[in-house]
């Protein structure tokens, strides 16, 4: 405590007193203001796209905090054009050509990606798409191509799985993991072939897989090398997104896992110590589905937190959750319904700071689909929820893609037109002032 016992002492005394009191308010201000971050609703606008009639946008951030935007469009009726965009200044780049095709497989889930290999000052990209490998319905490969410094094109494609079977391949989510390196992550058929006759019967959105799809992992450079090619799972759901994050111990994949009983949960596996983990449920639903719902989850990390959020339908009841982990994936805790309403799912996930995230899906408003959104605690306390557009719960609306972009959002949708004809559309969401 302090003591004065004379006025000159007593003044600068309460200056102190003062200057304390100043400091410990002002921190305590900013306490709350961090803890009532995104409680106003977003001002939506429109981005003007770079794209023409086309589908399946994808968003990627990359280490400098850029954003880019890719999509296809559709050149004529045979012939599909991969290109990619920008955000310079709030506004898209003209749109650039990875590349083109006429027998590509282009679908409302099973769409392209982009990045950017970390730990490089210059910008050396990665594309991904489908291509045709043989005349089955769902026989493609994962093609990828690089963009390298001061070059106007793209290197020519080569096939990222090493197996050499026409079969299905894809749902690719590609993680940039160390300096000059790209971990890719996939649903692999190759063992499906020779089960066509029992696929037929099936309800799989996909056809069927009675020879299990499978997931694997491997890394590829900058030169386009594929390595360390592996099987982390046997079997797994037909036709569900995967998703990949890097935490402080190395990545993470999520996607939804498929049981002989059919139970099809969303599992984990983690890369820790030299090596992957078996894969592990992160909550048992008990989903049992006889095909695949075409919905998978989505996936965030900071530092050595996680947060997933996914789409369930166990007893034809949907519902949007989200779950966390103070661990990197080890143990989680008890998961928050975000949505019982009757959602859509195609939800998308990302951390805001330390403490919250921001999950995105197709929710059902009144028998009307909306792309929303909610902020949460990661003590499971809702904040934010904003209905941000409308939308179609058919197909050929896709999956909204959110990424985080000065205090706000980018989002990236497909809007259907009434001919059933398709455009790129994105969104700035900014705070409001």
């Amino acid at each position: 405590m302090i003591n004065c016992q004379d006025a000159a002492c007593m003044t600068e005394c309460s200056k102190i007193r003062f200057l304390i009191l100043f400091v410990w308010a002002n921190l305590h201000l900013s306490l709350i203001g961090f803890a009532q971050t995104y409680t106003k609703p977003f001002i939506v606008e429109e981005l003007p796209s770079p794209g023409k009639m086309g589908a399946v946008p994808n968003l990627f951030k990359d280490h400098d905090g850029k954003v880019w935007l890719s999509w296809v469009e559709f050149l004529d009726d045979s012939t599909d054009v991969l290109k990619y965009s920008l955000l310079e200044d709030g506004k898209w780049s003209t749109g650039n050509t990875v590349s083109q095709g006429n027998n590509w497989f282009v679908n409302w889930a099973d769409f392209p990606s982009f990045t950017r290999f970390p730990g490089l000052k210059e910008n050396y990209l990665l594309a991904h798409w489908l291509q045709k490998s043989a005349n089955g319905t769902f026989d493609y490969d994962i093609r990828i191509s690089i963009n390298k410094p001061g070059l106007s094109h793209w290197s020519p494609s080569t096939i990222l799985h090493q197996d050499g079977i026409p079969a299905e391949h894809g749902f690719v989510s590609l993680l940039p993991e160390k300096a000059g390196k790209i971990r890719a992550f996939w649903l692999d058929g190759r063992l499906t072939k020779g089960h066509e006759e029992e696929a037929k019967d099936s309800k799989d959105d996909h056809g069927g897989h009675h020879g299990t799809m499978t997931l694997h992992t491997a890394l590829i450079d900058t030169s386009g090398m594929v390595s360390d090619e592996m099987m982390l799972d046997s079997r797994i759901c037909d036709c569900c997104q995967t998703a990949a994050a890097m935490l402080e111990n190395g990545p993470v994949v999520v996607y939804r896992d498929r049981s002989e009983r059919e139970i099809r949960d969303i599992s984990i596996v983690r890369f820790e110590n030299g090596g992957w983990s078996e894969p592990t449920t992160i909550y048992n639903d008990e989903w049992m589905i006889a095909g695949c719902p075409v919905n998978g989850p989505a996936i965030s990390a900071n530092k050595n937190k996680l947060a997933i959020a996914w789409f369930t339908g166990k007893n034809k009841k949907g519902e949007v959750k989200v779950i966390f982990s103070e661990d990197g994936g080890r143990t989680f805790g008890k998961p928050v319904v975000i949505d019982n309403n009757g959602p859509v799912g195609r939800v998308d996930i990302h951390w805001l700071n330390e403490k919250q995230v921001a999950i995105s899906w197709i929710s059902n408003q009144n028998k009307s689909a909306k792309i929303s959104l909610q902020i949460i605690h990661s003590n499971g306390k809702k904040g934010l929820l904003q209905h941000i557009k409308d939308t179609s719960a058919e197909r050929l609306s896709g999956f909204p893609i959110l990424v985080p972009y000065n205090n706000g959002f980018i989002l990236s949708t497909t809007e259907v037109n009434s001919d059933k004809s398709t455009q790129i559309k994105t969104y700035r969401l900014s705070t409001p002032k």
